[in-house]
C-alpha cells in the first residue's frame, strides 16, 4: 500500500475494524459497539480528530490500567432532576451512554435534568452525547473537562482543559441544530491530526509557545499550549465548564486531570449532561416552527465577501456525513499508519479498503 495515499473505508468496514481492535484490547464484547460507535460517528461527520485515530490512545490506556473496561459506574445521589454518577474509571462511552439515559428519564419526569459524572474517562466528541439526549425530543447539552493544556488568559502555564460544550436541538424527521465546540480555538486532536498528516504549520490563533506567544509552528505548539477561544472570554467559558463538571460533581479538577495521552495515571475527568423538555414551555410543533424560522432567517443573510453562503451550526458535519456515507471515510496516511502499527501489535487483521 502506498504510504502517501489516504485509505478510504466504508462505514461498515471502519466500524468492524474498530470493534475488532477494542475486543482485542480487552473491552467486553457487549461494550465494544458502545465504544466504537461515537468514534465512527465522528469520522462520518468529518470530526476526524475524535474518530478512530483515538484508538491507539484508548488501547494504550487500557494496557496501562488507566481505564477499567469492566466498570459500569454507579449512581451516587439522585434528587429530583439532579443525579450524581461515579464513572469508576470505566470506558467513557459506557458511562456517558448510561448518564444520557438518566438525563432523558429525569427530564421527561421533571422538565429539566442535570446529570454529572465524576471519575470518568474520555468520551469523544461532545456532540454525539448531546444528540443522544435530543433524540428523545429534548434539548440536549453535553460538556466535559479535560487535562490542563490551556493557560488562563494572560498566563503561560497550562491550568485548564479544552473543555468542550455541545448543544443539540431536535427536529422530527430531519436534522436539528447542533453546536459542538471546544472552548479553545482548536482541540488538541487537531494538532495531532496535523502531525500525523506530516504537516508542520497550523493556522494562526490555535496555539502559543511556552512563553505565551502565538505560534503557527506545529512543533512549537506541541511543546506549548492551546489558546482559549476569544481570549478572556474563552477563559471564562473554560472555567464555566469546569465549575459545572468538576466543581459541581465533587471530582478532580483542572491540574488534577490527566489526558488520554498521559499513561500510568487515572484520567479522572468529569462530564455533565443536561436535558430540557421543550414541551414544558410551549407546544412542540410551535417550537419546531420557531426553530425553522430562526435557522432560515440566519441562512438567508447575504454572504460576506469571499463566501458563497451562510452556514449554521451542524451544517458542515451534516454535509460531510452525507458525502462520506456515499463515498467512504478517508483516513490520511499518517493516522492510517498509526492504526496499522496498533493493529499489528494486537494481532488484528486490517479491514478491507473500499
Amino acid at each position: 500500500m502506498n504510504e502517501g495515499t489516504a485509505v478510504v473505508l466504508l462505514e461498515a468496514a471502519l466500524r468492524a475494524f474498530a470493534e475488532r481492535v477494542l475486543e482485542a484490547a480487552g473491552v467486553p464484547h457487549e461494550k465494544v459497539p458502545v465504544v466504537a460507535d461515537p468514534l465512527v460517528a465522528a469520522n462520518l461527520r468529518g470530526i476526524d480528530s475524535h474518530g478512530v485515530q483515538l484508538l491507539p490512545h484508548y488501547v494504550d490506556q487500557l494496557a496501562a490500567g488507566d481505564v477499567d473496561p469492566r466498570a459500569d459506574g454507579r449512581i451516587l445521589a439522585e434528587s429530583g432532576g439532579c443525579l450524581l454518577y461515579d464513572g469508576q474509571h470505566g470506558l467513557g462511552a459506557v458511562t456517558s451512554t448510561t448518564c444520557c439515559a438518566h438525563a432523558v428519564r429525569l427530564a421527561l419526569e421533571h422538565g429539566v435534568a442535570l446529570v454529572v459524572a465524576r471519575e470518568a474517562t474520555h468520551f469523544g466528541a461532545a456532540g454525539y452525547w448531546a444528540e443522544k439526549i435530543s433524540a428523545a425530543g429534548l434539548i440536549g447539552i453535553a460538556m466535559c473537562d479535560a487535562s490542563p493544556t490551556v493557560p488562563p488568559w494572560q498566563g503561560r502555564e497550562g491550568r485548564l482543559g479544552t473543555n468542550p460544550i455541545s448543544m443539540a436541538v431536535p427536529k422530527p424527521g430531519g436534522r436539528g441544530w447542533l453546536l459542538d465546540m471546544a472552548t479553545t480555538t482548536a482541540a488538541y486532536g487537531r494538532l495531532e491530526k496535523v502531525a500525523l498528516e506530516g504537516r508542520t504549520v497550523i493556522p494562526e490563533g490555535w496555539a502559543m509557545d511556552r512563553q505565551g506567544r502565538p505560534t503557527t509552528d506545529l512543533a512549537t505548539a506541541l511543546q506549548g499550549f492551546l489558546m482559549p477561544l476569544g481570549g478572556y472570554k474563552g477563559s471564562g467559558l473554560v472555567m464555566m465548564v469546569e465549575i459545572l463538571c468538576g466543581a459541581l460533581g465533587g471530582g478532580a479538577m483542572a491540574t488534577e486531570i490527566r489526558g488520554i495521552r498521559q499513561h500510568g495515571r487515572l484520567s479522572r475527568v468529569n462530564h455533565a449532561f443536561l436535558g430540557i423538555d421543550v414541551g414544558r414551555f410551549l407546544p412542540l410543533e410551535e417550537f419546531y416552527a420557531r426553530m425553522d424560522w430562526l435557522v432560515a432567517e440566519v441562512k438567508a443573510t447575504p454572504p460576506a465577501a469571499g463566501y458563497d453562503e451562510v452556514l449554521v451550526a451542524g451544517d458542515p458535519e451534516w454535509r460531510a456525513e452525507q458525502e462520506r456515507r456515499r463515498t467512504g471515510i478517508p483516513i490520511p496516511p499518517g493516522p492510517w499508519q498509526a492504526l496499522v502499527r496498533m493493529a499489528e501489535r494486537l494481532g488484528v487483521p486490517l479491514t478491507t479498503q473500499a
